[in-house]
């Protein structure tokens, strides 16, 4: 009887309860914290503020507000705008083909609200007094008239109180806050024009007055105030326009370059979107001024027809599709090689040219490449001969682009690439003795990259560096795992200055810091003075170590554990690790071929590559012919 029951439910279609459509709905629009507060700093967006203020607690898990002085809301307006797919921006389907807004679909509030505790506040400057709405899990719970300014805030309280199973997958605190952080920055680049505050927890992490001036300056002004006064310098300028698209915005010169994508700025009518097309094109147009896995700074706005672009195809709004890809494509990356041409690219100067003519040197042939040049900084090819200027200073010696640029981006092989066979059987391999009287004439090192030394079956080769990383790994490990790690204090100690997302990333990964053997105070607000780095590594650049490390902890998929201490430990030997081309004596080698078999797997680095291979004697008789 129970079966025929269920069998029975099971073949009813039923119209669901709106409440229940709410939740379901709520799982794709509400995704975390951040998806929220876009939705609401967008409606205030739409709503005409002036000044949007977004206030945050534990990261929005606890409260997500936003303020704004926009034309607000009627009775019946605030009492409609909790119902799924109640809108004000659309009236009919010809009207999907010219959105101009950011929101449409009137599924934000409903959603919001439906896994939320949600208050609205909303006063129109016609109304005498304004309206406060309290609904909880989708049900509308109060509604009164209150003494209001003018406009509207929204605060959503408990995200996900009613769906625990969504609450659990929400990542860190500070990873959940970097979201935020994030997609605050898109929409106040969106609109410079708009004043944005942003306040985390009771402490203000972004107060930006709105910009006045031309769109150029404007948004110029708005990067500064959002990423730090060096930016605005090292910005360059792009706008173009074909039949039906336009572009305009800023370029980062190849200095701005990232390990991560998160300052690059997509606008597409106003909308900040993703698009691994368009973002390639722009990436593609940094073909040999940039490392391989590095990225550049770009806010690029595209505006388009809006009957040609489609904006409904992702439920979050994130990302468009053009009626013509292969077009948009194409437009982009000739706009952005068109800008780093004019800005980063000099022509080579011609016979004719007086200066040229007047030089001692050979004036350079007017049909060969361009010459990299910028007003921040000058960039020639590694080697390239410097010649002193009039002033008797050494300056870069203009040289054209060549083949040697492909040779100086860093390529790492990937994990995993080199075979086993490489360094099958190294674990019976003698290790030279260093008491003996000869220990010296047993090694040799080949071009700054590797230890030769002589073994009874023939020949043991060790790549310094991959070794050196297998070291640091094993130690920073147990570093971490001990929680103690010995620093060497620096003779001059540095300080570090942070995004508002990064620092907060940074207080979390600061007990795991300071247990690989990093001396930190934080110093101020958004600053950090370094006192101390572990002791093991080489002294290189150390504040390249340090962001290379907080990039690997920004990509960390997990809640923390075994997986991000060892990619910290990865990071860690990677950036400390001796450089290829670092002479050593022969105890240093010694000392590193010590070290590298005392460790609890010797032969390949923590990214795959084998740290020794052997050449048996039988090998070299067979190619030498013997």
């Amino acid at each position: 009887m129970a079966r025929d029951v269920a069998m029975d439910r099971e073949g009813s279609i039923r119209v669901m309860p709106e409440a229940l459509a709410n939740k379901i709905a709520a799982g794709e629009v509400v995704q975390r914290p951040a998806s929220a507060a876009k939705e609401l700093l967008e409606n205030a967006v739409d709503a005409g503020a002036g000044a949007i203020t977004l206030v945050l607690k534990k990261a929005g898990a606890e409260l997500i507000q936003v303020v704004d002085d926009g034309r607000g809301m009627g009775p019946e307006d605030a009492a409609a705008c909790f119902r799924r797919h109640a809108t004000s921006k659309l009236f009919s389907a010809e009207d999907l083909n010219c959105i101009r807004t950011l929101g449409f679909r009137g599924e934000a509030l409903a959603s919001i609200a439906a896994v939320a505790q949600v208050e609205l506040r909303t006063k129109r400057a016609s109304d005498k007094a304004g309206l406060c709405i309290r609904n909880e899990g989708g049900r509308i719970l109060s509604s009164e008239p209150r003494a209001l300014s003018d406009g509207t805030s929204i605060a959503a309280r408990n995200l996900f109180f009613n769906v625990p199973a969504r609450r659990n997958f929400l990542k860190t605190p500070a990873t959940e806050l970097r979201h935020i952080v994030e997609t605050f920055q898109a929409l106040a680049l969106s609109r410079p024009d708009i004043a944005f505050s942003m306040i985390h927890d009771e402490a203000e992490m972004h107060r930006l007055p709105a910009e006045s001036g031309s769109p150029e300056e404007a948004l110029r002004a708005r990067i500064g105030a959002l990423f730090g006064d060096a930016y605005p310098e090292m910005l360059i300028p792009v706008e173009e326009a074909s039949s039906y698209l336009r572009a305009h915005g800023f370029l980062g010169m190849p200095e701005l370059r990232r390990k991560h994508r998160s300052e690059q700025f997509l606008f597409v009518n106003g909308r900040m979107v993703r698009s691994r097309s368009l973002g390639h094109a722009i990436r593609s147009a940094y073909e040999g001024l940039l490392p391989e896995g590095t990225w550049p700074f770009f806010c690029v706005f595209l505006s388009a027809d809006p009957a040609r672009v489609d904006v409904n195809v992702h439920p979050a709004k994130a990302e468009v599709r053009f009626d013509d890809e292969r077009g948009a494509y194409g437009f982009m990356h000739a706009v952005a090689r068109k800008g780093l041409g004019a800005m980063l690219f000099m022509p080579s100067l011609s016979a004719s040219d007086p200066a040229a003519s007047s030089s001692a040197d050979p004036a350079p042939d007017p049909s060969e490449p361009w010459v990299l040049r910028s007003p921040a900084a000058e960039f020639v090819v590694p080697g390239a001969p410097r010649s002193p200027d009039a002033s008797g200073s050494s300056a870069a010696y203009p040289t054209r682009v060549s083949d040697e640029w492909a040779s100086w981006r860093r390529n790492e092989p990937d994990a995993g690439e080199q075979s086993e066979a490489l360094y099958r059987g190294a674990a019976s391999l003698p290790i030279p003795d260093p008491d003996s009287g000869d220990a010296d004439m047993l090694l040799w090192q080949l071009h700054g990259r590797y230890i030769l030394t002589q073994i009874k079956s023939g020949l043991m080769i060790i790549d310094q560096h991959a070794a050196h990383e297998r070291i640091l790994y094993e130690r920073a490990l147990g570093c971490l795992r001990q929680g103690q790690g010995l620093a060497q204090q620096l003779l001059f100690p540095y300080a570090v200055a942070f995004s508002p997302a990064d620092f907060a990333l940074f207080e979390e990964l600061l007990p795991d810091l300071s247990a690989l053997g990093f001396d930190i105070d934080l110093s101020g607000e958004r600053t950090i003075t370094v006192r101390g780095v572990p002791s093991e590594i080489h002294s290189g650049d150390r504040k390249a170590l340090l962001e290379d490390m907080l990039n690997q902890y920004r990509q960390d998929p997990g809640q923390g554990g075994t997986d991000r201490a060892e990619r910290l430990a990865k990071s860690l030997a990677r950036r400390g690790a001796i450089p290829a081309g670092m002479t050593l004596s022969p105890a240093e080698m010694r000392s590193l071929i010590d070290q590298l078999f005392a460790c609890k797997t010797p032969y390949a680095s923590p990214g795959g590559r084998a740290t020794v291979i052997r050449l048996p004697l039988e090998e070299l008789q067979k190619r030498f012919g013997h």
